[in-house]
């Protein structure tokens, strides 16, 4: 972020502190809606303040709304269809294929003592025996229907199959899963903020349409902050994960801010070949993060600053270098 550079001031402080030059920076996130949709509002501008969880901006969520009740209907069906099936067969259809089984008895024996006395006239010549085939043929369908009833009750009595009623239950649970589904989705139409920062930019403006893969804003992210900085090669074994650093500004110099070394790079920067002489060794950089407890907020991204670590400390960390600034 902007010009960069690193002086060891040791000689002007009779080498009791490391001081170093670098830029405040901080981490930025895109945010975009989760589904897509037309823009209906914008809440928030360039420059504002953000809060986590803070609304800032809304699709047009009728879509959405229509989907939430055309789930949640299914649902309902889905629910009442699992009910019927697990109550079981009701009592008065039980009774009415009881009846119909008793129906079917009795034409049944009807039928049979019918064919019977034809039997007996035919014997007599009193009938032709086309009557009697008649007649046996009714008995014969008589009987069927009597079977046919008794299978009817067997099935009531037995009630729904459990693989009917497990089928019932895997709808429900994809009825269910749609819903959530589309609430969450509705959900979504809404777009807040992930953590507390600053809006850097607005990207889209109402009416626009927004997808995941377009961004709408651009958040600065308050913390972490930290300073970019690099550190020599001569003074990299001087500096140790948890000291703690000033940083000083040139708006307030006079005021300086906590903070503590939280990361330095493991690998050197501008290398200018694969072996470098003894003269070219003392030009290697290593990255270095200098986190910084800013508790007036007053630290902007970019912003040059001066870091001063004095030499002989013990690392204290974040915790400690926090506390101080907060006294």
């Amino acid at each position: 972020m902007g010009a960069w550079w690193y002086v060891n001031a040791g000689a002007s402080r009779g080498d009791r502190s490391l001081t170093f030059y670098g830029n405040v920076d901080i981490r930025e996130v895109q945010l975009a809606f989760e589904v897509t949709g037309r823009v209906a509002k914008l809440i928030v501008v360039e420059g504002e303040r953000v809060r986590s969880g803070q609304v800032l901006a809304q699709l047009q969520p009728e879509r959405y709304q229509h989907a939430v009740e055309q789930n949640r209907g299914q649902l309902t069906v889905a629910e009442q269809t699992l009910a019927k099936l697990e109550a079981g067969t009701r009592s008065e259809e039980i009774a009415r294929a009881r009846a119909e089984v008793s129906a079917a008895r009795a034409e049944a024996k009807n039928a049979w003592g019918r064919y019977r006395r034809l039997q007996d006239m035919e014997s007599k010549n009193a009938v032709s025996p086309q009557d009697v085939d008649d007649g046996k043929s009714a008995a014969q369908a008589a009987q069927a229907r009597l079977v046919a009833a008794r299978k009817t009750l067997a099935l009531a009595l037995a009630g729904p199959r459990q693989e009917d009623i497990a089928r019932a239950r895997g709808e429900l649970q994809m009825a269910q899963a749609e819903l959530s589904l589309a609430q969450r989705n509705l959900a979504d139409t809404t777009l807040r903020a992930p953590a507390a920062g600053v809006v850097r930019s607005r990207i889209l403006e109402p009416g626009d349409m927004a997808a995941p893969e377009i961004p709408v804003y651009t958040i600065a992210l308050n913390q972490p902050l930290w300073v970019r900085t690099y550190v020599s090669e001569t003074e990299l074994g001087n500096l140790r994960p948890g000291m703690a650093a000033a940083i000083h500004t040139d708006t307030h110099p006079e005021q300086p801010y906590q903070g503590w070394v939280g990361y330095i790079s493991p690998t050197a920067e501008f290398t200018p070949k694969s072996v470098e002489s003894p003269e070219v060794r003392t030009d290697l950089v290593y990255q270095a993060r200098i986190y910084v407890c800013d508790a007036r907020g007053e630290l902007r991204l970019g912003m040059p600053v001066t870091v001063t670590i004095p030499r002989q400390q013990t690392a204290t960390g974040p915790k400690a270098a926090c506390r101080r600034q907060k006294q």
